[in-house]
């Protein structure tokens, strides 16, 4: 599991290591890690040309440092100095030691777009908002320039640590070497966006087993699926009903069925119009026109996808007392007294629009905040919260750390994909899942689905469906 850690915590753990250690130590590790890193990425050092910009924090300092490394194997290195009065002194004496070169930001322009490489080292974390003056120039024609690698230290320069947000311009990076511990702006879209590849430097800080954001990996999601036992019959294993579909929309029953066949329940039950849509591409599935209360039993619902202005199936499965996953449409039909009053767990799968209808903000506003929305929505309806979007976020009612999945692919945007997520995610709760788990799950499943199923070319909603075995597979056999 990759943990990432908000800059308090962060800076916390490095004092501490900082008190038991000889002074500049931390920054060395740093320096040399990230030196290895850049040495990696240019493949051969001597002669290449490297433009350090050197700002005014501890990141300007661990860019110069490593800027001297590469000189002495070699590299022809020039630091710009952003600001300097506040450079950092040991790392620019380090740098003119090791033959590199310190220029000012005048004429930086001409070689950075001449460089092999460009150590971004402007901002540190403790930055906020947007880069200013002469540094948006410079990240302007480092983006543009024909042959260097943008290399960030700890972060992109200009994107918010802590929360994703990018309030302004920014450096965007081909790879961000990090220190210590990932940071939540590097998981978490927008800013993810602009930090590449992250790679993570082991600097020995030690932090707490819980951190502001985890990503699940392989291990971390085999430990969480279902497994028949040798006893196990249909029912033991859960079953999961759906409330879906509508005549306008008869093809969401049938793909949120599709992704619940797929996801580890014993059995599935559908209720709604679409019955005949979904027996005749899914026979297995149990049918019943009657609505929820008559289906028979469940150990968890969805509820929502194509349902139309249908109030009356989500009033039923709200009333209940299992697990109800609300998407689509229920997030719109749902009342919100009755979701943060239930007893049993609730699962909202919203995209950044219907998480902009219930929050009562602009869309705009969830895209460019969308930790932070994930964390209103939780708290405001008193449900876990799984945040659909090109990293997808899961939040739990009762806070704690948020899930962030970046499993996916962008063919995934797709009609009905949501649909297979929310089936898919349904199934794994009916089968005993608490909800946070089994949004992390289930996003990640279906993210890897969308990868597998479009191998590079566009997909359609049911080869998601189709692909989840196979993903499936791939997670327990690793």
């Amino acid at each position: 599991m990759r943990t990432a850690y908000s800059v308090e915590t962060v800076r916390a753990a490095e004092r501490e290591l900082m008190a038991r250690l000889p002074e500049g130590t931390l920054m060395q590790r740093a320096a040399a890690g990230l030196a290895a890193a850049c040495a990696d990425l240019l493949g051969r050092v001597y002669g290449k040309r490297v433009v350090v910009l050197a700002g005014s924090g501890d990141n300007g300092g661990d860019a110069l440092y490593a800027g001297a490394r590469l000189a002495r194997r070699g590299a022809g290195v020039i630091a710009v100095r952003l600001d300097p009065e506040r450079v950092h002194r040991g790392g620019l004496a380090a740098l003119r030691k090791a033959g590199g070169r310190v220029t000012s930001v005048s004429g930086a322009a001409a070689l950075v777009e001449r460089a092999d490489l460009v150590l971004d080292g402007i901002v540190g974390i403790g930055g906020k908002g947007g880069l200013r003056g002469d540094a948006v120039a410079l990240a302007e024609v480092a983006e543009r320039a024909p042959y260097a690698a943008v290399v960030a230290v700890d972060l992109p320069s200009g994107v918010d640590v802590d929360s994703g947000e990018v309030r302004g311009a920014a450096v965007r990076a081909d790879l961000t070497v990090t220190f210590g511990t990932y940071k939540p702006g590097l998981l978490v879209d927008p800013a993810r966006e602009y930090a590449g590849v992250v790679r993570l430097v082991d600097i020995g800080l030690e932090l707490p087993a819980v951190g502001e954001l985890e990503a699940l990996q392989h291990a971390d999601v085999a430990a969480l699926l279902p497994v028949p036992g040798i006893e196990s019959d249909k029912y033991r294993r859960g079953v999961v009903g759906v409330a879906a579909g509508s005549a306008r929309y008869p093809g969401a029953a049938v793909l949120a069925v599709a992704g619940a066949l797929r996801g580890g329940a014993g059995a599935v039950r559908y209720v709604g119009p679409a019955g005949d849509a979904v027996i005749a591409r899914f026979p297995e599935t149990l049918v019943s026109d009657q609505g929820p209360k008559h289906a028979g039993r469940v150990q968890a619902w969805v509820v929502g996808p194509g349902a139309g202005d249908d109030a009356g199936a989500v009033t039923e499965v709200l009333a209940g007392e299992v697990p109800v996953l609300l998407d689509a449409d229920g997030l719109r039909l749902a009342d919100p007294e009755v979701v943060r009053g239930r007893t049993a767990p609730t699962l909202m799968t919203p995209h950044a629009g219907e998480a902009a209808a219930l929050l009562g903000v602009a869309r705009e506003e969830v895209e460019a905040g969308r930790l932070a929305a994930v964390r209103e929505l939780a708290a405001r309806y008193r449900a876990t919260v799984l945040l659909k979007g090109s990293t997808t976020l899961v939040a739990d009612a009762g806070g704690g750390a948020v899930r962030v999945n970046a499993t996916g692919t962008s063919w995934l945007a797709t009609a009905g994909s949501g649909d297979v997520l929310s089936g898919l995610v349904g199934s794994l709760l009916a089968a005993g899942l608490p909800a946070l788990d089994a949004g992390s799950a289930g996003a990640y499943l279906h993210g890897l689905a969308g990868r597998y199923a479009a191998d590079g070319a566009p997909l359609g909603a049911h080869d998601v469906a189709a692909a989840i075995p196979a993903a499936w597979r791939d997670v327990c056999d690793s």
